[in-house]
C-alpha cells in the first residue's frame, strides 16, 4: 500500500492544479480539469461504476455495497486544486528516506532549509520517508494526499472482496482553495448520508469545528488638492483607512491569535489620497462572536462617516461559511467512528477547532455532515511543504477501516 499511495501522489503532483481568485470561469483555471480527467480515467480503469465528470469539474463515483448491510451510504472526497500563494508548475518532489531529525536542504544553492528549528513538529518523523519540495513550487499535498488516499483505498478494497463494505461515494472537487470548491456540488446527486474529507494536516486529526468565516471590503472616496493649499480642504482617502484599521483590537490579528480565538485579517490595502480599499477576512468559532466583530467592523465605519462627513465610506460584508459543528454535533458517530477508525490502526486520534474552512464545512450545511480527517501533510501553501509517506499510508488505512466498521453492524 505505501508504494502504491506514493506512486499516485507523485503522479498527481506532477500536474499543475493552480486555482485563482478573480477568475470569471469554473473551475477557475481550466488547466485543473487535466487532473479530474486523469482520475475520471483512473476511477474507471479500477472498474469503478457510475464515474462522471460533469461540466463543473467534479469527479464523482459510487461503488455498490459488496455484502448485505444496513449501513449509510459513505462519502469520501478531496479537493484537486492548489493554492494560489506559490506556482504549482514543474513541481519537482524530493523523496528524504530514513529522515534523520535534521536540516533537509530543499534548493542546490542551499537558500531553502526545512529544518526542526522552524518547524518542531519534523521531529516526530524520524526515521520516516518524507516528501518535500526542491525550494521553487509548493507540493501539492494539500490536496493530492487526500485523493491519493482515496484512491488506494478504493484500489485496496477492489483488489480485497473479503473486506465487506456498504455503498460508497467518491468525491473530487476543483476550486477549494478560492472558497468556491462545493459552489455548484449537488449532493442529492453524490448520494452520500455521511460524508469525510481528507484534508486536514498531521496524522491522526480530525476536525469538525471550523471558523465562521465572512469577507469585508471598505471603499474610501477622498479629495486630492495640491498640498500647498489643502487646510481644510483635503481628504486622505488613504489615512482614512490607515485610521480604520487601527480602530480595530490589535491583538485580534492573526499574528496573535491561536486555538478558539478569532481575528480580523487586513488582506489587501490599495489606496493614495483620492481613494483608497481595503479587504478583510472575519473570523470567529463562536457564532455570537461572530455577529459581533461584523458588528464592530460596520461600526468603525459608521464612527469615520460622522467624522468624515465629506469622504464617502462604504463597507459591503459577505459571509464565506459557518462552523460545521452545529451540523455534526446532533450525528456524533461520525466523529466516534472516525476516532474508532483511527485506534483500530495505531493512531492516536486528536481533535482541534481548524483555523480555517473546508469543503466539509459547506456541504455540512448543504445536508452532507462532513468532518475533516486528516490527509498528513505540513506546511501548505508554501515552499516547505512536507508530508510523510507513512502518514499517507495511514490515512488510506483509517479510510478502509471507516468502511469496515460501517458495514458490521453493532461496530
Amino acid at each position: 500500500m505505501k508504494d502504491a499511495v506514493l506512486k499516485r501522489f507523485l503522479r498527481y503532483a506532477m500536474v499543475d492544479t493552480r486555482s485563482e481568485f478573480e477568475s470569471e470561469t469554473y473551475p477557475s483555471t481550466l488547466k485543473q480539469l487535466k487532473l479530474a480527467e486523469m482520475l475520471r480515467d483512473e476511477l474507471i480503469a479500477l472498474g469503478v461504476s457510475q464515474v462522471e465528470l460533469d461540466q463543473y469539474g467534479y469527479v464523482t463515483a459510487k461503488i455498490p455495497a459488496n455484502c448485505e448491510t444496513n449501513a449509510p451510504v459513505l462519502g469520501f472526497l478531496a479537493h484537486y486544486d492548489t493554492s494560489p500563494d506559490l506556482s504549482g508548475e514543474n513541481v519537482r518532489p524530493k523523496i528524504v528516506e530514513n529522515y534523520d531529525g535534521g536540516d533537509i536542504i530543499l534548493d542546490q544553492a542551499g537558500n531553502y532549509i526545512l529544518s526542526p528549528a522552524d518547524f518542531p513538529e519534523l521531529v516526530n518523523y524520524k526515521g520516516q520517508t518524507l516528501i518535500t519540495t526542491d525550494g521553487s513550487t509548493l507540493l501539492g499535498a494539500d490536496d493530492k494526499a487526500g485523493i491519493a488516499e482515496i484512491m488506494t483505498a478504493v484500489d485496496y478494497l477492489r483488489q480485497h472482496p473479503e473486506i465487506k463494505h456498504g455503498p460508497l461515494c467518491i468525491g473530487f472537487t476543483p476550486d477549494e482553495e478560492v472558497a468556491s470548491g462545493t459552489k455548484y456540488f449537488d449532493v442529492a446527486k453524490f448520494g452520500a448520508e455521511i460524508g469525510y474529507t481528507l484534508d486536514e494536516s498531521g496524522i491522526g486529526s480530525i476536525d469538525y469545528e471550523n471558523f465562521n468565516a465572512a469577507s469585508a471590503m471598505i471603499e474610501i472616496k477622498g479629495r486630492n488638492v495640491h498640498p500647498g493649499a489643502a487646510k481644510h480642504k483635503m481628504i486622505n482617502a488613504s489615512l482614512i483607512g490607515i485610521e480604520l484599521n487601527e480602530m480595530l483590537p490589535v491583538f485580534d490579528r492573526p499574528m496573535f491569535t491561536d486555538g478558539y480565538e478569532g481575528f480580523y485579517h487586513l488582506t489587501d490595502f490599495q489606496g493614495n489620497v483620492e481613494e483608497a480599499t481595503l479587504d478583510y477576512l472575519i473570523r470567529e468559532h463562536d457564532r455570537e462572536k461572530f455577529e459581533q466583530r461584523k458588528a464592530i467592523m460596520r461600526q468603525a465605519v459608521n464612527f469615520l462617516t460622522v467624522k468624515y462627513p465629506k469622504a464617502e465610506i462604504h463597507c459591503e460584508i459577505n459571509d464565506s461559511y459557518y462552523n460545521m459543528r452545529e451540523k455534526i454535533e446532533p450525528v456524533a458517530h461520525v466523529i466516534t467512528k472516525a476516532e474508532q477508525a483511527m485506534r483500530d490502526v495505531g493512531i492516536t486520534p486528536v481533535t482541534i477547532p481548524i483555523r480555517g474552512g473546508t469543503d466539509g464545512a459547506r456541504l455540512s450545511f448543504k445536508g452532507l455532515p462532513c468532518p475533516n480527517l486528516f490527509a498528513g501533510y505540513h506546511n501548505a501553501h508554501g515552499r516547505y511543504e512536507y508530508i510523510p509517506l507513512e502518514s499517507m499510508e495511514k490515512a488510506a488505512q483509517v479510510i478502509i477501516r471507516l468502511v469496515e466498521l460501517y458495514a458490521v453492524p453493532g461496530n
